[in-house]
């Protein structure tokens, strides 16, 4: 009888822990919808790509609405405000201003795949193109704004194409949005064989979250099927704060074979989110939260822990582009590499004493 008590006392603890946990996500994560506003002469441009099964006509939350099928593509013009900080998105309060926030200052709507890709190369002649795969309860707002944000803080010049799958956008959907990700894996890699379909022709990919996931899912399914053209021209793979399972990344990666170089793994230990994630699915801890190599020996994997660098900002989930000191210290380690090769160990945890000078 005690311990049968203690079963049902422990497993209200958990459901109360649980749903304690889904409140805080609610209560402080809060989606906004991007805007339009009148430009400002003041602000920098960020143009980027969008394919997403999701409509158009939504760029809000989608939990518990039919998933579409088929993919849209569009060209986006986010509006970076001259007062813009490094590592957030300037959201407006109320009315959209150009000179304070993020807004949108130009859509053009493609007509395929075909059509963006036409204008990727158009406007950007290079074969390099950067894929943003976002996370969890991200809408197709949250999802603009932050590879914007990416691009401007990180000087990307290259074109960047946004991958924005069917995410919920509500912190209840994390059962939806896994559901998502596998719903979503046809439409990514068709997607990547159209932007590597011309010689020459490279993708770097780069994922968070959940979005991780389903980047493991692809390279999977792209290795089981034989599509050694895919993985051939991946130029390279970072997963920032994945939220995948440890046991279930050895399995895709171990399916992959080979992967693509270099691959990049961004940790913190101090992510809540991922906390959350892991007492949900098992009280395991989540890839995003590895405190060693153990977990990816032997997968010729690189592992970079940036706990010391978190600033509290989003539950530390997104420390890598969203901490001034991270951001500061990564760019010199991205300029490092591309002078020496590599500036990447097989297992790094940075110090604030390590950030270069500006």
């Amino acid at each position: 009888m005690g311990t049968a008590l203690f079963d049902v006392v422990a497993f209200r603890l958990d459901r109360l822990i649980l749903f304690v946990g889904i409140g805080v996500l609610t209560a402080c994560a809060p989606h906004k919808t991007a805007m339009r506003a009148a430009p400002d002469p003041a602000a920098k441009i960020e143009e980027i790509f969008v394919a997403t099964p999701r409509s158009l006509s939504s760029t809000g939350q989608a939990f518990g609405e039919q998933r579409p099928r088929g993919m849209n593509f569009f060209r986006a013009d986010i509006s970076i405000p001259p007062n813009h900080v490094t590592g957030k998105v300037e959201w407006p309060d109320e009315t959209p201003d150009a000179s304070t926030d993020f807004v949108v200052a130009g859509t053009e709507v493609m007509r395929g795949q075909d059509a963006m890709l036409r204008e990727v190369r158009r406007a950007h002649p290079g074969k390099e193109k950067l894929v943003f795969v976002h996370g969890y309860n991200n809408t197709l707002s949250d999802g603009m704004y932050r590879l914007a944000q990416i691009r401007t803080d990180f000087e990307i010049t290259m074109p960047t194409i946004l991958f924005s799958w069917l995410s919920a956008g509500d912190p209840r959907g994390y059962a939806y949005d896994r559901d998502s990700v596998l719903f979503s894996r046809d439409d990514f890699l068709e997607m990547l064989d159209g932007l590597t379909a011309s010689p020459g022709d490279r993708v770097f990919l780069l994922a968070h979250s959940m979005g991780s996931h389903l980047v493991m899912e692809a390279l999977r399914q792209a290795a089981l099927s034989g599509d050694e053209d895919i993985l051939s021209r991946i130029s390279g793979v970072v997963l920032m704060s994945p939220d995948i399972d440890p046991d279930l990344f050895r399995s895709q990666a171990e399916a992959i074979g080979a992967l693509p170089q270099p691959f990049l793994i961004f940790t913190t230990r101090q992510d809540r989110a991922l906390s959350i994630a892991g007492f949900i699915t098992g009280r395991k801890p989540r890839l995003g939260l590895i405190d060693g190599p153990d977990k990816v020996r032997g997968l010729n994997v690189k592992v970079v822990d940036f706990t010391a660098l978190a600033d509290g900002e989003g539950f530390n989930h997104f420390v890598p582009v969203t901490s001034p000191a991270a951001i500061a210290m990564l760019r010199g380690m991205i300029n490092q590499a591309g002078e020496r090769g590599s500036a990447f160990g097989d297992y790094m945890v940075l110090e604030n004493h390590q950030i270069p000078a500006q």
